[in-house]
C-alpha cells in the first residue's frame, strides 16, 4: 500500500506572560507542490484553528522567511495579519 501525504502542518504551545495565556506558534506548514492551490492548506489551517479555539489560546502566530514573499500573501489569505518583526542570531 502507498501512502501519499498531501501536506504538514505543526502547532507549538506555550503560556507566555505577555499575552497572559497560552498562544500558538505554527513551526512548520507545508504543502506537497502537487497538492497546492486546492484547499489542502485551508484545511490544515483550519484544523489548528479549531485546536486554538477549543484550548482557549490567545493567538496563533507563524513567522515566515522574508525571501519568502509569497508566503505573505499566502497568511493574509489564510486570515493572519502581519504585525512584528523578528529578529535572529546565528552561532
Amino acid at each position: 500500500m502507498n501512502l501519499e501525504y498531501l501536506g504538514f502542518i505543526s502547532l507549538h504551545t506555550q503560556r507566555l506572560l505577555h499575552h497572559c495565556g497560552v498562544v500558538g506558534e505554527i513551526q512548520e506548514f507545508y504543502i506537497d507542490p502537487k497538492h497546492r492551490n486546492k484547499g489542502v492548506g485551508k484545511k490544515l489551517m483550519n484544523e489548528v484553528i479549531n485546536y486554538a479555539n477549543q484550548n482557549n489560546l490567545k493567538s496563533i502566530e507563524v513567522t515566515t522567511n522574508k525571501k519568502r514573499i509569497e508566503n505573505v500573501i499566502i497568511y493574509e489569505n489564510l486570515g493572519f495579519s502581519l504585525t512584528h518583526n523578528k529578529f535572529t542570531i546565528y552561532k
